[in-house]
């Protein structure tokens, strides 16, 4: 396996996060990541040797999830069960898991535009610039999506301050 095979490998926790937090759904996360990593990978002679394989997988789940909500637009919403969330909060802090649902909900409620700028900076620790290129945005939108994000999320989280998302690198 080779350097660049090596890097996209390395990348897929960091997809899956996003994709699951990007969709609200294990299932269409898991579909999400795996329609991305074909694209990358059938197109993985054009990924710039040195340039960062994140931003570049990143951009190609945009692109995915953007043609994802195209071609779903106009369908019913599905509402399935949640495999995961029953089974994932801890009996020691039932408080901890109430507020991770609520957070996750609000997430879900953001315009999609809105939670894709805030789960790159707030999830994967972008910076506003690397968030523009991977979205093809300019950087005042990336700027202005981030604040209306956080200001709706504070709205529906109670008030107060903007929840403080952990930085994960």
């Amino acid at each position: 396996m080779d350097a660049a095979e090596t890097l996209l490998l390395e990348q897929i926790p960091r997809l899956r996060r996003y994709a699951r937090a990007l969709t609200g759904q294990a299932g269409s996360a898991d579909d999400l990541v795996q329609d991305c990593l074909e694209r990358a990978w059938s197109r993985l002679h054009r990924w710039r040797a040195g340039s960062d394989m994140r931003a570049w997988l990143f951009t190609i789940m945009h692109r995915v999830n953007a043609n994802r909500v195209r071609r779903l637009r106009g369908r019913p919403a599905e509402d399935p069960l949640d495999e995961e969330g029953a089974g994932a909060a801890s009996p020691q802090a039932p408080e901890m898991a109430l507020e991770i649902r609520d957070l996750d909900r609000a997430l879900q409620r953001l315009p999609e535009p809105q939670r894709q700028v805030l789960l790159l900076v707030a999830l994967e620790g972008f910076s506003y610039e690397a968030v523009a290129a991977t979205l093809d945005l300019p950087l005042g939108t990336v700027m202005s999506r981030l604040h209306r994000a956080r200001e709706r999320l504070r709205a529906e989280l109670g008030g107060g301050s903007a929840p403080r998302l952990r930085r994960v690198k």
